[in-house]
């Protein structure tokens, strides 16, 4: 740990408890929070390389990216679930302090909150059965069954420039995808190459699948927080430490194995600072 970064973004963050307990707005809840010098942290459970809980267990880069922010700035870490179509209302609404979600920064979402980071950039590509020969790309999915995710801006983008025929079949989560796939209810799933490669990598679908390997998009992933929010500088300072001091590498490699490689032309990416100039 890094006593410089920490005490800075540590101060910052204490200065922020004081003005929140001043104002006699906060919850119990928070204030419960604040004493147990603990932030909420949304994070996927199903989503093996990035977010994945196992029993009481939570795996994954976001989770340990989450882990080490935190520590950072002088705080443990409560884990719950943040389903795309949920994030921004969990934000909003004060149920958690910050998501690490594969959360991609965009126009849209930053019109109703503030993001720190990015800390990681993916994109978008394909995933479909490994004998599937008609699919090379996402043009290929005109007249093909897609499963859609509720709150994902995925299916959005490949049918808005690419497949405007593609056939929707809604689902909650990926996970569901995933299974929908391997069943051959749906003909291919679309959403970060990271996350399909978390999928595919699994024992369960040992060689039944196959990434496209035409990413099609820029993804990048940052901790999505309340507007306005004084934590945005001190998340800022620590992922710049994360990226600089050889901790971004490590947890690349430690969750991501030999399933899937960054594209070393946008990775490890800066922090964009808290202007909302992406």
């Amino acid at each position: 740990m890094h006593t410089k970064r920490i005490g800075v973004a540590a101060v910052a963050v204490a200065g922020l408890i004081a003005l929140t307990g001043c104002s006699g707005g906060g919850s119990s809840a928070d204030e419960a929070k604040d004493d147990a010098k603990t932030l909420t942290v949304g994070i996927k459970f199903d989503q093996p390389g990035m977010g994945l809980k196992q029993g009481s267990e939570f795996t994954g880069f976001d989770a340990d990216m989450a882990r080490e922010i935190a520590e950072r700035m002088g705080y443990e870490v409560e884990f719950t679930e943040s389903v795309s179509a949920q994030r921004e209302t969990l934000i909003q609404n004060g149920t958690v302090d910050m998501i690490l979600a594969t959360y991609t920064i965009n126009e849209k979402r930053d019109e109703v909150i503030d993001f720190a980071g990015p800390f990681f950039v993916a994109g978008q590509d394909v995933l479909v059965p490994a004998d599937a020969d008609d699919i090379k790309g996402p043009e290929d999915l005109n007249g093909k069954t897609l499963c859609a995710v509720e709150g994902s801006n995925s299916t959005e983008r490949l049918r808005d420039e690419y497949a405007k025929e593609a056939q929707l079949y809604p689902a909650q989560t990926y996970s569901e995808c995933i299974e929908l796939l391997a069943a051959g209810t749906v003909d291919a799933v679309s959403t970060d190459d990271v996350i399909l490669a978390g999928y595919a990598a699994q024992d369960e679908y040992a060689g039944q699948f196959k990434i496209v390997g035409k990413p099609f998009s820029e993804e990048p992933y940052g901790v999505g927080i309340k507007q306005d929010s004084e934590l945005c500088e001190p998340i800022n300072e620590a992922i710049e430490e994360i990226l600089s001091d050889g901790t971004w590498e490590k947890l690349v490699a430690k969750n991501l194995g030999d399933s899937y490689t960054p594209n070393a032309e946008l990775n490890p990416p800066s922090p964009r600072g808290c202007d909302k100039n992406l």
